[in-house]
């Protein structure tokens, strides 16, 4: 997996993982805040993500992000904190759970074990939408306005760096595999979170969007009658991709239960 590091590798580390269809460059507003206090923060590109290699398997279950951030937490062999948004986040919950002698800290950023159905059918149409590629970046990002409510783009130019050429035409940055029907929710999938969070041992903190999609009321109560010990906030007037724009605020946050969870 590649990742770019922030701060000074001897510190307490933290590690992001963004959410389905983005790059390890969606935290890196966050990551920066995060070694100014002092941590050694590290941005992930998730399999088939970004500049991460695509897996020769195809597997892209979510049990098989969560043994990369296992493996990632091993790797590092010290007190981590793990951070994490959408599919991010999921990775986080259920790799971390695995290794509670070092994960002193999960943040998630809007994602629970139990999500909304129905708000998966606007990712699933993203990605339908996505998927024979756009002809200019202004296609691209339409669809992104339209799809995930995101404001429209006035200057494109910044997606570039989020997409690749295929045949003429543009394609996000990632393996078209990870967005196939079987990944995308499944059944297995939810299996994999409830275990882990009625597993995980770990103090963890869900950043609730207000006007969030995918994480009701509901789902924070299941989530809460799994994991006791579980933090909730609401980030108001935002839905569930917030992370994009609101970086610096949702550093604020981090760093306050780093402090007390993760001390330097």
């Amino acid at each position: 997996m590649i990742a770019d590091a922030f701060g000074d590798p001897a510190a307490p580390a933290v590690c992001f993982f963004h959410g389905g269809g983005q790059s390890r460059r969606s935290w890196t507003r966050s990551a920066r805040r995060t070694a100014e206090a002092g941590y050694y923060a590290l941005t992930f590109d998730l399999r088939g993500h970004g500049e991460s290699g695509w897996a020769a398997d195809g597997d892209y279950e979510l049990e098989a992000y969560g043994r990369d951030v296992e493996a990632i937490v091993a790797r590092l062999s010290r007190p981590v904190a793990l951070v994490g948004a959408s599919r991010g986040g999921q990775s986080a919950l259920v790799g971390g759970s695995r290794r509670p002698d070092l994960v002193r800290l999960i943040m998630l950023a809007d994602v629970a074990p139990l999500i909304v159905d129905e708000g998966v059918n606007d990712i699933r149409d993203f990605f339908r939408s996505s998927d024979a590629g756009f002809a200019t970046l202004d296609d691209a990002a339409d669809v992104l306005h339209r799809h995930l409510g995101q404001p429209r783009l006035t200057d494109v130019s910044g997606l570039a760096k989020s997409m690749r050429k295929q045949d003429g035409r543009l394609f996000w940055h990632w393996d078209p595999r990870t967005t196939a029907p079987e990944f995308l929710h499944p059944p297995s999938e939810r299996a994999a979170l409830f275990a882990a969070a009625n597993r995980v041992e770990s103090p963890v903190v869900l950043v609730k969007a207000q006007l969030s999609e995918l994480v009701s009321d509901e789902s924070v109560r299941h989530f809460k009658s799994l994991t006791p010990q579980l933090e909730v906030e609401i980030a108001e007037g935002v839905g569930h991709m917030f992370t994009g724009d609101l970086n610096d605020a949702f550093a604020v946050r981090l760093l306050r239960h780093l402090a007390e969870y993760l001390p330097l």
